[in-house]
């Protein structure tokens, strides 16, 4: 029985993904194709790989089976291939990251221009996400992530500054209107602007200063979600609505500017900065090989 190789990994992409459009996204094809390429081996092969729902997509007994099986060697074939990329004499083909909203921001447009310049031959994607995911599930060659916990077989590399601080800030007219805040507790009596990541309770802020560390569950009018809407919570700080909480880099230029003001300065907690991370048991691929070993000498 011949079997097209493309119907193999269209089948993996929609399993991995848990869908025909989430497959599409992370396989650069269309929803139609894959579903009309899965449709194609399920009939050849006479038995159902997926079940589908008006919700999910999701691999049956079979289907599983033979994803677990073909993982592996659809790995080995990509990494074959990416052997002989290695003789060009510029590496070459798509880089797919997973990153969050901050380091889109904060971190890869130092990175991005000089890096795409020296490798005219890469192309390079973005997917913003701000929970911590399996990168080669959604699809992607590499993500990174702030001080998040890495998975045994994964490899992390230094990514951007190393120490940033966490800040807050309000418009001088609240201020006035309501008083500078002198210890953490003080933000109790006042309109917080907070942000948190989809699916997770919210964190308290986080104050240190001389060995004490004051966790503070500050409240407010208005609640976003970390990285889509912390443009939102800078807009209605700036316009006098209540103290925001953000990387210092996002708020450094409202400082300088004057829109809005540093609170609680001496108080702001620091930590490490953000490490690309990428699985440790494969080889890995020429436009990512490229990618690390960039950053690495920029570091230099």
């Amino acid at each position: 029985m011949k079997t097209d190789l493309g119907d193999l990994n269209a089948f993996v992409a929609v399993a991995r993904a848990g869908g025909f459009r989430e497959g599409a996204r992370a396989s650069g094809g269309s929803a139609s194709a894959l579903s009309e390429a899965v449709r194609r081996l399920e009939t050849q092969l006479g038995v159902r790989l997926l079940n589908r729902t008006t919700r999910s997509v999701v691999p049956t007994e079979a289907g599983q089976g033979l994803l677990d099986r073909l993982s592996p060697a659809l790995n080995e074939v990509e990494a074959a291939l990416d052997v002989v990329n290695g003789f060009r004499d510029r590496p070459a083909g798509l880089l797919r990251l997973n990153v969050p909203g901050s380091a889109a921001r904060l971190v890869l447009p130092r990175i991005v221009p000089p890096f795409l310049a020296a490798y005219p031959d890469i192309r390079l994607e973005i997917i913003t996400e701000e929970g911590f995911v399996d990168v080669l599930a959604v699809g992607c060659d590499a993500g990174i992530r702030y001080e998040e916990r890495l998975e045994q077989d994964m490899i992390a590399v230094p990514i951007g500054p190393r120490t940033q601080r966490y800040a807050l800030g309000a418009a001088p007219k609240y201020l006035d209107r309501h008083g500078r805040p002198q210890h953490p507790r003080d933000l109790l009596d006042h309109a917080c602007l907070r942000s948190r990541f989809s699916g997770r309770a919210m964190a308290p802020w986080e104050f240190h200063r001389d060995g004490e560390v004051v966790r503070i569950d500050a409240t407010g009018p208005l609640i976003v979600q970390a990285g889509g809407g912390s443009d939102l919570a800078v807009d209605v700080a700036i316009a006098g609505g209540g103290i925001v909480g953000l990387f210092e880099d996002w708020l450094r230029p409202h400082f300088q500017s004057g829109t809005l003001e540093p609170v609680l300065e001496p108080w702001w907690q620091r930590f490490s900065g953000p490490f690309l991370y990428y699985p440790g048991r494969r080889l890995v691929p020429a436009p990512l090989r490229a990618f690390v070993d960039f950053i690495k000498a920029s570091a230099e």
